[in-house]
């Protein structure tokens, strides 16, 4: 793809995506949005957030709109890293136009696909994004944070959407408690966050980790057990964060 056309789709499939998103709400599918079908048809998914952590997408939008900007600058055309980062995110906001009428649709296995799909192309993305070291300020704030937030947080529904297709599918979850297989895909979560992290001294992508546990912990609140993991994962990873990213002492000479 010609570097302009390339620049000229990122910037039309960034806003393509918030505005499905934004009219799927208004004029679902089926007749229920996104929001309605997660607090009906997967009332019963403990891993799934409480309903204000979705508020998120507003500032993963607003990253993805300044990155939009951000690459569509001349000078930046034939910046390689720039150019695979955005190939990445076309195919990641292809794939959530996709997501919204498979899940409004209630196709979930469907769903779980294209959310992979999504998974997939932000990995892309973010590795590009992080391969000038170290970066400027700019180019911190309007490429890597906006991929960090948007990786960071499909992530984290990629487990919900896995876990919502089992139950539509009526999985009998291997003989474990749905309390225990909640326990466990916290734990994974935490996890991935904790050796994105110690890899990339990415303060972003496990801060968005931990608004979702915290989220998760006020939702699941029965039982109680989910909630404390959550809540202490959460507690830990923050400390990690914090201990990766803070400014380390020079030795003296």
């Amino acid at each position: 793809m010609a570097p302009r056309c390339r620049q000229g789709a990122t910037f039309a499939a960034v806003f393509a995506a918030i505005i499905v998103n934004a009219l799927s709400n208004f004029f679902p599918l089926g007749g229920a949005n996104i929001g309605e079908i997660a607090n009906t048809v997967f009332a019963d998914v403990k891993i799934t957030p409480a309903n204000y952590a979705f508020a998120i997408w507003g500032l993963i939008y607003v990253g993805l709109i300044g990155f939009s900007f951000y690459q569509a600058r001349p000078k930046l055309r034939f910046d390689p890293s720039l150019r695979q980062t955005a190939y990445g995110v076309i195919g990641a906001c292809l794939c959530q136009i996709a997501w919204v009428f498979a899940f409004q649709l209630r196709y979930f296995w469907l769903s779980v696909l294209l959310m992979v799909g999504i998974l997939a192309c932000l990995i892309g993305a973010y590795r590009a994004s992080h391969r000038a070291q170290p970066p400027a300020r700019q180019r911190r704030w309007l490429l890597q944070i906006p991929i960090s937030l948007y990786l960071s947080w499909i992530t984290v529904a990629t487990v919900v959407n896995v876990a919502s297709a089992l139950v539509a599918s009526g999985w009998g979850q291997w003989t474990l408690a749905a309390t225990t297989w909640t326990i466990l895909m916290v734990i994974v979560s935490a996890l991935i966050a904790a050796v994105v992290t110690t890899q990339y001294k990415d303060a972003t992508f496990p801060a968005v980790t931990i608004w979702a546990l915290i989220a998760i912990a006020l939702r699941a609140t029965n039982p109680a057990s989910i909630s404390l993991v959550a809540s202490g994962l959460a507690a830990v990873l923050g400390l990690l964060t914090l201990w990766l990213n803070l400014p380390k002492p020079k030795p003296a000479p």
